[in-house]
């Protein structure tokens, strides 16, 4: 849910640290806002990669996902922590 609230450019500065395997499988118990949210933030060529890469990808161990999702967000507290993007929610407001 902390994903929601990252705005479209830090969304993309996220996917560019996060490999490709790792996203296949948090996506895989990630609720439709969030698939669209990351979707809409790649290239056309990209996503469409991603979407049959999730096609493709059998059914996946729950823990499995919440390890991925885990290292996704792990990645996006260390970017808002060097200021490369906002998580949106917390901090002080901008002028």
């Amino acid at each position: 849910d902390n994903i929601k609230n990252i705005d479209d450019k830090g969304i993309q500065t996220l996917l560019r640290e996060i490999s490709t395997d790792s996203l296949v499988v948090a996506l895989k118990g990630a609720d439709a806002s969030i698939k669209d949210k990351v979707i809409k933030n790649m290239s056309k060529r990209a996503a469409t990669l991603l979407l049959d890469d999730l096609d493709a990808k059998g059914p996946v161990k729950l823990s499995e996902v919440e390890k991925a999702q885990k290292e996704i967000l792990a990645i996006a507290k260390k970017l808002g922590d060097a200021g490369e993007i906002s998580l949106g929610g917390k901090g002080e407001e901008l002028v």
